[in-house]
Protein backbone atom coordinates (compact mmCIF):
# COMPACT_ATOMS: atom_id res chain seq x y z
CA UNK A 1 0.00 0.00 0.00
CA UNK A 2 2.72 2.34 1.04
CA UNK A 3 4.88 1.05 -2.51
CA UNK A 4 1.33 2.23 -4.30
CA UNK A 5 1.46 5.36 -2.49
CA UNK A 6 4.37 6.38 -3.33
CA UNK A 7 4.52 5.32 -7.19
CA UNK A 8 1.37 7.73 -7.27
CA UNK A 9 2.81 10.59 -5.21
CA UNK A 10 6.01 10.16 -8.36
CA UNK A 11 3.60 10.48 -10.72
CA UNK A 12 1.74 13.76 -10.22
CA UNK A 13 5.14 14.82 -9.18
CA UNK A 14 6.43 14.34 -12.66
CA UNK A 15 3.69 15.60 -14.32
CA UNK A 16 4.14 18.86 -12.72
CA UNK A 17 7.83 18.94 -13.85
CA UNK A 18 6.83 17.89 -17.48
CA UNK A 19 3.97 21.14 -16.64
CA UNK A 20 6.62 23.04 -15.63
CA UNK A 21 9.46 22.76 -18.14
CA UNK A 22 6.54 22.93 -21.07
CA UNK A 23 5.37 26.64 -19.68
CA UNK A 24 8.31 28.36 -20.96
CA UNK A 25 8.12 31.06 -23.72
CA UNK A 26 8.56 29.61 -27.29
CA UNK A 27 10.16 30.44 -29.72
CA UNK A 28 8.44 28.81 -33.31
CA UNK A 29 6.89 26.47 -31.68
CA UNK A 30 9.88 25.61 -29.58
CA UNK A 31 10.67 26.18 -25.84
CA UNK A 32 13.59 28.39 -24.94
CA UNK A 33 15.14 25.48 -22.33
CA UNK A 34 17.44 22.85 -22.83
CA UNK A 35 20.89 22.85 -23.90
CA UNK A 36 22.25 24.59 -26.88
CA UNK A 37 23.10 21.77 -29.10
CA UNK A 38 19.35 21.02 -28.65
CA UNK A 39 18.37 24.41 -30.04
CA UNK A 40 20.19 24.33 -32.48
CA UNK A 41 18.99 21.02 -33.67
CA UNK A 42 15.10 22.02 -33.77
CA UNK A 43 16.39 24.99 -35.39
CA UNK A 44 17.80 22.85 -37.90
CA UNK A 45 14.87 21.40 -38.31
CA UNK A 46 12.60 24.53 -38.84
CA UNK A 47 14.94 25.07 -41.83
CA UNK A 48 17.75 27.50 -40.08
CA UNK A 49 21.07 27.22 -40.97
CA UNK A 50 24.51 27.30 -38.70
CA UNK A 51 27.03 29.47 -39.28
CA UNK A 52 30.08 27.63 -38.31
CA UNK A 53 32.47 30.52 -38.70
CA UNK A 54 30.32 33.14 -37.01
CA UNK A 55 28.70 30.87 -34.33
CA UNK A 56 25.33 31.92 -35.46
CA UNK A 57 21.89 30.91 -37.18
CA UNK A 58 20.68 32.23 -40.54
CA UNK A 59 17.11 31.57 -41.82
CA UNK A 60 14.10 33.24 -42.61
CA UNK A 61 11.77 34.70 -39.65
CA UNK A 62 8.17 36.66 -40.20
CA UNK A 63 9.23 37.35 -43.80
CA UNK A 64 12.88 38.64 -43.33
CA UNK A 65 16.43 37.06 -43.36
CA UNK A 66 17.51 36.78 -39.82
CA UNK A 67 19.99 36.01 -37.70
CA UNK A 68 19.99 34.13 -34.60
CA UNK A 69 22.27 34.32 -31.35
CA UNK A 70 21.49 32.22 -28.34
CA UNK A 71 22.20 32.43 -24.68
CA UNK A 72 23.05 30.56 -22.36
CA UNK A 73 23.31 30.06 -18.39
CA UNK A 74 24.37 26.69 -16.67
CA UNK A 75 24.39 25.14 -19.88
CA UNK A 76 20.70 26.34 -20.16
CA UNK A 77 19.37 28.39 -22.99
CA UNK A 78 17.45 31.60 -21.40
CA UNK A 79 17.22 33.84 -24.64
CA UNK A 80 17.43 33.18 -27.93
CA UNK A 81 17.81 36.69 -29.73
CA UNK A 82 16.46 37.32 -33.23
CA UNK A 83 18.49 39.66 -35.51
CA UNK A 84 17.82 41.12 -38.73
CA UNK A 85 20.53 40.40 -41.17
CA UNK A 86 20.34 43.70 -43.81
CA UNK A 87 20.30 46.92 -41.82
CA UNK A 88 18.18 49.56 -42.93
CA UNK A 89 17.60 53.77 -42.50
CA UNK A 90 15.67 56.00 -39.93
CA UNK A 91 12.55 56.22 -41.76
CA UNK A 92 12.68 52.33 -42.99
CA UNK A 93 13.34 51.13 -39.14
CA UNK A 94 10.56 53.48 -37.88
CA UNK A 95 8.01 52.47 -39.81
CA UNK A 96 9.09 48.33 -39.13
CA UNK A 97 8.89 48.86 -35.51
CA UNK A 98 5.50 50.42 -35.46
CA UNK A 99 4.45 47.50 -38.01
CA UNK A 100 6.20 45.42 -35.16
CA UNK A 101 3.93 46.69 -32.36
CA UNK A 102 0.79 46.22 -34.30
CA UNK A 103 1.58 42.40 -35.53
CA UNK A 104 2.51 41.99 -31.56
CA UNK A 105 -0.43 43.82 -30.29
CA UNK A 106 -3.15 41.84 -33.10
CA UNK A 107 -1.57 38.42 -31.88
CA UNK A 108 -3.91 37.06 -28.80
CA UNK A 109 -0.62 35.00 -27.46
CA UNK A 110 0.69 38.44 -26.14
CA UNK A 111 -0.14 40.97 -23.72
CA UNK A 112 0.98 44.38 -23.77
CA UNK A 113 3.83 45.41 -21.03
CA UNK A 114 3.87 48.83 -22.41
CA UNK A 115 1.09 51.42 -24.12
CA UNK A 116 1.01 52.55 -27.34
CA UNK A 117 4.82 51.83 -27.79
CA UNK A 118 4.75 53.38 -31.44
CA UNK A 119 6.78 55.97 -32.73
CA UNK A 120 5.37 58.93 -33.83
CA UNK A 121 6.15 60.25 -37.51
CA UNK A 122 7.96 63.30 -35.88
CA UNK A 123 10.46 61.55 -33.90
CA UNK A 124 14.07 61.77 -34.54
CA UNK A 125 15.16 58.66 -33.55
CA UNK A 126 18.98 59.00 -34.91
CA UNK A 127 19.03 62.55 -32.74
CA UNK A 128 17.74 60.96 -29.90
CA UNK A 129 19.52 57.61 -29.94
CA UNK A 130 23.07 59.69 -30.20
CA UNK A 131 22.84 62.34 -27.81
CA UNK A 132 19.87 61.22 -25.41
CA UNK A 133 20.87 57.91 -24.97
CA UNK A 134 17.22 56.94 -25.73
CA UNK A 135 16.44 53.42 -25.76
CA UNK A 136 13.19 52.29 -28.18
CA UNK A 137 12.02 49.14 -27.51
CA UNK A 138 8.73 47.46 -26.51
CA UNK A 139 7.91 44.53 -24.52
CA UNK A 140 5.08 41.60 -23.83
CA UNK A 141 4.11 38.39 -21.57
CA UNK A 142 3.94 35.61 -24.29
CA UNK A 143 0.55 33.49 -23.63
CA UNK A 144 -0.10 34.65 -20.24
CA UNK A 145 -1.82 32.70 -17.32
CA UNK A 146 -4.70 34.33 -16.76
CA UNK A 147 -5.76 35.34 -12.90
CA UNK A 148 -9.28 33.35 -12.85
CA UNK A 149 -6.59 29.98 -13.78
CA UNK A 150 -5.27 30.29 -10.11
CA UNK A 151 -5.96 28.01 -7.66
CA UNK A 152 -7.01 28.94 -4.12
CA UNK A 153 -4.06 27.64 -3.12
CA UNK A 154 -2.37 30.01 -5.08
CA UNK A 155 -4.82 32.52 -4.39
CA UNK A 156 -3.91 32.50 -0.71
CA UNK A 157 -0.51 32.74 -1.23
CA UNK A 158 -0.56 35.86 -3.20
CA UNK A 159 -2.11 37.51 -0.22
CA UNK A 160 0.51 36.05 1.96
CA UNK A 161 3.04 37.52 0.25
CA UNK A 162 0.61 41.05 0.44
CA UNK A 163 1.14 41.04 4.33
CA UNK A 164 -2.00 39.17 4.75
CA UNK A 165 -0.98 36.15 6.35
CA UNK A 166 -3.48 33.05 7.06
CA UNK A 167 -5.99 34.38 5.31
CA UNK A 168 -7.97 32.37 2.72
CA UNK A 169 -9.13 34.19 -0.84
CA UNK A 170 -12.46 31.92 -0.04
CA UNK A 171 -13.16 33.47 3.36
CA UNK A 172 -13.06 37.25 1.94
CA UNK A 173 -16.31 38.65 1.25
CA UNK A 174 -17.13 39.78 -2.99
CA UNK A 175 -15.83 43.33 -1.49
CA UNK A 176 -13.06 42.27 -0.34
CA UNK A 177 -12.15 40.03 -3.61
CA UNK A 178 -12.21 43.11 -5.49
CA UNK A 179 -10.01 45.80 -2.96
CA UNK A 180 -8.12 42.72 -3.68
CA UNK A 181 -7.28 41.62 -7.21
CA UNK A 182 -4.35 43.56 -7.46
CA UNK A 183 -2.66 41.58 -4.97
CA UNK A 184 -3.68 38.72 -7.76
CA UNK A 185 -2.13 41.15 -10.52
CA UNK A 186 1.13 41.70 -8.76
CA UNK A 187 1.61 37.33 -7.89
CA UNK A 188 1.03 36.79 -11.44
CA UNK A 189 3.47 39.39 -12.75
CA UNK A 190 6.23 38.33 -9.91
CA UNK A 191 5.53 34.79 -10.63
CA UNK A 192 4.07 33.67 -14.22
CA UNK A 193 3.73 36.56 -16.66
CA UNK A 194 7.98 38.15 -16.11
CA UNK A 195 9.15 34.91 -16.63
CA UNK A 196 7.97 34.52 -20.36
CA UNK A 197 8.92 38.16 -21.66
CA UNK A 198 9.13 38.89 -25.21
CA UNK A 199 10.54 41.97 -26.73
CA UNK A 200 11.91 44.07 -29.16
CA UNK A 201 14.05 47.34 -29.66
CA UNK A 202 15.83 49.17 -32.39
CA UNK A 203 19.33 48.87 -32.49
CA UNK A 204 21.93 51.58 -33.96
CA UNK A 205 25.63 51.21 -35.41
CA UNK A 206 26.51 54.72 -37.06
CA UNK A 207 23.56 55.34 -40.08
CA UNK A 208 22.39 51.72 -39.91
CA UNK A 209 19.62 49.88 -38.04
CA UNK A 210 18.01 46.85 -37.01
CA UNK A 211 15.39 45.09 -35.55
CA UNK A 212 16.54 42.51 -32.74
CA UNK A 213 14.04 40.57 -30.60
CA UNK A 214 14.96 38.50 -27.89
CA UNK A 215 12.97 35.85 -26.40
CA UNK A 216 13.80 35.28 -23.14
CA UNK A 217 13.16 32.37 -20.39
CA UNK A 218 13.77 34.07 -17.16
CA UNK A 219 13.31 30.90 -15.49
CA UNK A 220 16.63 30.13 -16.70
CA UNK A 221 18.31 33.84 -16.89
CA UNK A 222 21.07 33.84 -13.87
CA UNK A 223 20.25 35.30 -11.02
CA UNK A 224 23.06 35.76 -8.84
CA UNK A 225 23.45 31.84 -7.94
CA UNK A 226 27.23 31.87 -9.06
CA UNK A 227 28.56 35.04 -7.08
Amino acid sequence: MKMRCFSFLMFLMLGVYAFAQKDVTQFLGIPVDGTEAEMVRKLQAKGFKRNSLLGWMEGEFNGREVILLIATNNNKVWRVAVRDKWATDEANIKFRFNDLCRQFSKNEKYAPLNDNPELPEEEKIGYEMLVNNKRYQSAYYQSPKDVITLSEEERTLALSEAGLKDTSWDSLTLEEKIEQTPVLVYYMADKYWSKKMVWFMISKDANDYRIVIYYDNEYNHADGEDL
